[in-house]
């Protein structure tokens, strides 16, 4: 089994084919893409692939150690910013083509009038081992 890590951006990275920011989605277009969301984690689960997952809030602070007492904080993830993390899963798959498998499916959630909303998904797959420098 490998874990992986899938990312969902909203409106960074490479365009999804439906570009319609979902501020401007019907409440209707927003539920449907929610409830595809939770029955999605729903099958992982049922298939034990699932280990956890949780849609982020647009706001955020950014943090900085500085090494002279408390942190910088400054405002952001900005809107305007080319990319910001709309949510996140992690699962637990027997293999790198099942997550990809997977961040296809993800990928597939419904969009503007209920066509798929094609988004890029950030497939990562967790660190197993320390990393071996050879020379």
């Amino acid at each position: 089994m490998a874990k992986y890590l899938l990312l969902k951006h909203y409106r960074g990275g490479p365009r999804p084919l439906d570009d319609t920011p979902m501020d401007q989605w019907t409440p209707d277009e927003v539920s449907a893409h929610i409830q595809f969301m939770q029955d999605f984690a729903d099958g992982l689960r049922a298939s034990g692939e699932y280990i956890d997952g949780q849609a982020l809030a647009p706001e955020g602070t950014f943090v900085r150690y500085d090494g002279e007492g408390r942190p910088p904080v400054t405002d952001g993830p900005f809107a305007e910013t080319k990319d910001l993390i709309a949510g996140w899963m992690v699962i637990d798959v027997d293999d790198y083509d099942r997550a990809v498998e997977l961040a296809g499916e993800l990928s597939a959630a419904p969009a503007a009038g209920g066509k798929p909303l094609r988004e890029w998904i950030e497939l990562r797959p967790f660190l197993s081992s320390p990393m071996t420098i050879t020379e």
